[in-house]
């Protein structure tokens, strides 16, 4: 495994470059890592990914000294195992709606003593080579330990029912960072289709305020994303608006 590549930027005073992919296009890696990004964030809940492209992904983004993180596609610690046992290294989970969700999100993504996670064989506890383990860790305690101390856990408020919990969901230890739902949240407040509306920036705002109040932060002050489908449509909408009118010869 290697250092959390966010928190090593943030320890520098900047904000990581991160990559988020819908969809695994492995290649899409490499590409980000020659373009400077420090790591990879895979969105699990909407996205398109199996176990084994996760494996791939996160291969190829070790290779080139980036963390990956994801949202999945729900809090279950079996789930959650899933993509940990790839080498993720930061769970966002979706729809947090209380302080037991988060408990529960948290304890499912730390080792004990701080969190219940099962320990398993794959690329997230260095396939349990047990020389690597001794000779890199001084052993599996000492690698639980390295595996906690880089590992954003993150939760998602989506619903005004959890920003009116927000207290208490920030209240749990092991909960590092608050990711906002702002099209979830719209429809729960009576506006689908409309995150933006000023009683949805109202309630971020708060939730917000909450947060730095009780020190912990935005899953959005680790790094700023640029996402591939953004960039791809964007930047293709952008030639083809540039190129419609070329003549043939």
């Amino acid at each position: 495994m290697i250092e959390n590549s966010m928190f090593a930027r943030n320890k520098q005073g900047k904000q990581a470059l991160v990559f988020a992919m819908q969809y695994p296009v492995t290649s899409a890696v490499e590409l980000a890592a020659r373009a400077g990004f420090h790591a990879i964030h895979l969105d699990g809940e909407h996205g398109a990914f199996n176990p084994v492209a996760v494996d791939d992904i996160v291969a190829n983004a070790h290779a080139f000294g980036m963390s990956v993180t994801a949202r999945v596609p729900n809090i279950n610690a079996n789930e959650i195992n899933r993509w940990l046992d790839r080498g993720l290294q930061g769970i966002m989970g979706p729809h947090i709606e209380n302080a037991e969700e988060a408990q529960a999100l948290s304890d499912a993504c730390l080792f004990p003593p701080d969190g219940w996670r099962s320990w398993g064989g794959g690329r997230g506890t260095e396939h349990g080579d047990q020389h690597i383990l001794d000779d890199k860790y001084g052993g599996k305690l000492g690698f639980a330990q390295f595996a906690n101390a880089n590992m954003l856990v993150g939760g998602q408020i989506e619903s005004k029912e959890a920003a009116a919990r927000a207290d208490e969901i920030l209240a749990v230890p092991g909960l590092m960072a608050i990711a906002w739902g702002p099209h979830d949240m719209a429809a729960s407040l009576g506006h689908p289709g409309e995150p933006d509306h000023p009683e949805v920036l109202a309630i971020h705002d708060e939730v917000e305020s909450k947060v730095r109040a009780a020190g912990k932060h935005l899953w959005s002050d680790y790094g700023v994303t640029l996402d591939m489908k953004a960039l791809l449509i964007g930047a293709g909408r952008e030639f083809a608006a540039e190129h419609a009118n070329d003549a043939f010869e």
